[in-house]
């Protein structure tokens, strides 16, 4: 199994989401983390927007970067500009890949605009986290 870590400022949105689309979809293939620089709590509209296709991420807690459990993972994706500036240093055999994504948290309009933002952040972190675990297929 190949350890991944997800890393966001808060540990409430991106990340959050990102795990949840790992466990699910990757569940043979990886062990999926994730933490943020300063942790928060999980974003309701988060889990309302992966309960729409059907993933569960209301028992996902938001964490703190855990050093020791950092330094155990295979790869470490960031999905903010914060993270990846700020993100503690890792060992070199951590491959460290950054995924530039909007904070769905910083939307603003109206209700229905704040979703239709949540909805396309979500779409996208489905959209790289099933081509990065493709691209962990064709090497396993």
């Amino acid at each position: 199994m190949i350890k991944v870590m997800f890393l966001c400022t808060g540990n409430s949105c991106r990340s959050q989401m990102a795990e949840g689309f790992a466990k699910n979809y990757g569940k043979d293939l990886i062990e999926a983390y994730s933490a943020g620089l300063k942790a928060t709590t999980v974003n309701p509209i988060a889990v309302r927007v992966m309960n729409e296709i059907g993933i569960d991420i209301s028992n996902q807690k938001s964490k703190d970067i855990d050093n020791e459990l950092l330094n155990n993972m295979d790869v470490i994706i960031t999905l903010c500009s914060n993270a990846e500036a700020t993100c503690p240093m890792t060992p070199r055999h951590i491959k460290r890949l950054h995924w530039p994504i909007e904070d769905p948290a910083m939307i603003t309009g109206s209700d229905e605009e704040v979703m239709q933002g949540f909805r396309r952040v979500r779409d996208e972190i489905k959209t790289n986290v099933l081509e990065f675990l493709n691209d962990i297929q064709k090497t396993v």
